[in-house]
């Protein structure tokens, strides 16, 4: 278990933190940088899940836990030891949420512009921030496999839950080619 005595600590006052295996890196590390983004990743989330209850909000509080466990991954190099890993299962657990949400929505006819309602916004925010952690991650040397997975079915899954939020595909909004030209 984590224990946090002192939050203000100053050691990264000089433009440099610190591993979960204490090694230092610079702030501007491609390592950092991409922990930097899964937890953006998972402030907007956070945001979500304010327009999110019951089942919707439950997925969305298993997806927050997951990205910590993500962090953790990332937070320290390498391979094997009694370190936390991410494994398939929670992207397992998401393929199966993406399966079951898209049973209940009608085929889509176009591209679906973000918007509808303020919870399908939000999503359609956090998909597109998700995707930028998966840029961010796909950068880092030493990868565990099962992370860039993940990030990938999780915009998947805040795809098909913006369209859950947009009364089960009826409020999306649609992409009109050359509207307005």
């Amino acid at each position: 278990m984590v224990r946090i005595d002192r939050v203000v600590t100053r050691g990264g006052d000089a433009g440099e933190t610190s591993l979960g295996d204490g090694a230092r890196v610079r702030k501007d590390s491609a390592r950092i940088a991409a922990i930097g983004a899964v937890d953006e990743a998972n402030a907007t989330i956070g945001l979500l899940r304010l327009h999110a209850d019951g089942a919707v909000d439950a997925m969305l509080a298993r997806v927050q836990n997951d990205l910590f466990d993500l962090g953790a991954d990332l937070c320290v190099p390498g391979e094997g030891g009694d370190r936390l890993r991410l494994t398939d299962t929670p992207m397992v657990r998401l393929e199966a949420e993406v399966a079951a949400m898209n049973d209940t929505l009608p085929p889509l006819t176009s591209f679906i512009l973000p918007g509808g309602s303020p919870g399908a916004a939000h999503a359609h925010m956090a998909r597109t921030v998700v995707r930028r952690a998966e840029r961010a991650v796909a950068a880092v040397e030493g990868l565990n496999p099962a992370v860039l997975r993940y990030l990938n079915r999780l915009s998947d899954h805040l795809f098909v839950l913006a369209r859950v939020l947009n009364g089960n595909g009826a409020g999306d909004v649609l992409w009109l080619p050359g509207a307005n030209r």
